[in-house]
């Protein structure tokens, strides 16, 4: 399929796509509010910069979309049919950038949870917050 925009018109839409405060985080968010749980935010002091942190507890949750961060089994993380060498490059740059991400944080003694995007649907998005309650709570 040729991509029918010009590439001033592609940046500008790519431009909008939010890295913080996605729909898939702010519902995460909000239930684990729900629960009385208390984090901070804008953690950029933190490897990977986790999107979701409970510094007492060393617990750093990222909120991961599936299409971007290739959420294995997950009928959303297809593979775009055009311009697969450079998708290819991107998704396996994400995964590593997390790999390392995760890695250091351990090293730092802390627990990271991944929540991802699929798993924060209306149906399911307070089980997945009392995963991560149970975890902050352990």
């Amino acid at each position: 399929m040729v991509d029918t925009l010009t590439p001033a018109e592609r940046s500008e839409r790519m431009s909008r796509i939010r890295s913080s405060d996605t729909s898939p985080e702010l519902s995460l968010r909000k239930a684990l509010h729900r629960f009385g749980l208390r984090y901070t935010l804008a953690n950029r002091d933190l490897p990977g910069k986790p999107d979701i942190v409970f510094r007492r507890k060393r617990v750093a949750v990222f909120v991961h979309g599936c299409f971007w961060h290739r959420h294995e089994n997950c009928k959303v993380a297809n593979m775009p049919k055009s311009n697969t060498a450079f998708w290819q490059a991107k998704f396996g740059s994400n995964v590593a950038r997390d790999q390392r991400a995760r890695t250091l944080l351990e090293e730092l003694d802390w627990r990271v949870e991944v929540v991802w995007e699929c798993e924060l649907g209306p149906k399911t998005v307070a089980r997945t917050a009392e995963r991560v309650m149970t975890i902050v709570k352990s």
